[in-house]
């Protein structure tokens, strides 16, 4: 279905090269009648007056195959005029209909994404109250700790999504993750300077989040992730003191990918679409394509306040987007949903984007 609206557009361009064609057959024929009438008048004016009958037949001949001419050459203006106006709506509706599509699968993509990261925004809320999480930070010591790494790695097996659970103290040091095996080195590692750390313990109450852009983790062996956090408050209340942090590390490559690739497209339409979610510096954190993932800048081009729409870009591809509207009490980080579209048959458009 995605490619009718440009059947019009062709259909339009078929109906003219047919007009044309047959238009130029008819003045064709009667070029030839005009020629055999002016020969038809020779041979009666060598016929003299056995011939006299003979020529006003001849000069009807000419005169109708001039009309005829004159009405193929007054059909030949009216249906340019015409047709071009035909294939110009057509394009208009079908740069409408491709456009509109577009951006209803990407503002698709953006609120999948934001119903996730509002579950997100609530698990870190909740397991910041845990009891042996403010346990760990209340009563340091070896028992405690240990007691809180072992619940953060329950707390794992069950939301298969993240990648690890941290609690930082007041400093800024880990004292305690869900998977010390396969992570050895963030125990005891310093992220007082880290965004969610920093931003955690300047939350209100416990009833405030951290949201912050996707990176990559170095102590998580690079992986790509979105990071909620809050702080740890004394006795688990939302009003009380902050004692530090819990950082939460959501897997972001394989949950964004799911997303960016499930996008419904026929298998022809795959070839020359690319699906993206951009953050609000338009810096590419998703692509269906796995180019420019956290290093690519994408020339967005969005008109004034607009959450949403299309445009053809330099390169005569569609471009739907579509801000994020949020979900709930999670507002969105300014992300897009961008899906880019070349035109039937150009299959190689993004080589070199």
């Amino acid at each position: 279905m995605s490619a009718e609206p440009e059947r019009i557009v062709l259909l339009s361009e078929r109906i003219s090269t047919i007009a044309n064609q047959k238009i130029a057959q008819i003045n064709g024929v009667t070029s030839e009648t005009k020629i055999l009438a002016l020969n038809a008048l020779i041979e009666s004016a060598r016929a003299g007056e056995a011939g006299r009958g003979f020529s006003v037949v001849a000069n009807e001949v000419k005169a109708v195959s001039e009309r005829i001419m004159e009405i193929a050459a007054s059909l030949s203006s009216e249906l340019a005029g015409s047709i071009a106006e035909l294939t110009n709506l057509g394009r208009s509706m079908a740069e409408q209909v491709r456009g509109q599509r577009l951006v209803d699968q990407a503002l698709n993509m953006i609120e999948i994404i934001d119903r996730n990261l509002y579950e997100r925004s609530c698990d870190v809320r909740w397991w910041a109250t845990d009891a042996a999480v403010v346990d760990a930070l209340e009563n340091p010591g070896g028992k405690s700790v240990d007691h809180a790494s072992h619940r953060l790695g329950v707390i794992l097996k069950s939301y298969t999504v993240y990648l690890d659970l941290w609690i930082a103290d007041a400093s800024g040091r880990v004292v305690a993750n869900g998977r010390p095996d396969q992570y050895p080195g963030v125990i005891g590692s310093n992220v007082s300077n880290q965004t969610w750390f920093r931003s955690a313990m300047a939350t209100r109450t416990g009833d405030d989040y951290v949201a912050v852009d996707i990176d990559s983790e170095a102590g998580l062996r690079g992986a790509q992730v979105a990071v909620y956090s809050t702080a740890v408050r004394a006795g688990g209340q939302s009003g009380g003191k902050a004692l530090g942090a819990l950082g939460i590390f959501f897997d972001w490559q394989p949950q964004a990918d799911a997303v960016v690739k499930g996008v419904r497209l026929s298998e022809e339409e795959q070839g020359r679409t690319r699906c993206l979610l951009v953050d609000a510096r338009h810096r590419v954190i998703a692509a269906s394509d796995a180019r420019g993932v956290l290093t690519e800048s994408f020339p967005l081009a969005i008109s004034g306040a607009s959450r949403d729409g299309h445009y053809v870009d330099s390169q005569g591809a569609m471009v739907g987007f579509a801000l994020t509207p949020g979900y709930e009490t999670y507002r969105g980080l300014g992300w897009y949903g961008v899906i880019v579209q070349a035109l039937p048959g150009a299959t190689k458009m993004f080589e070199k984007r």
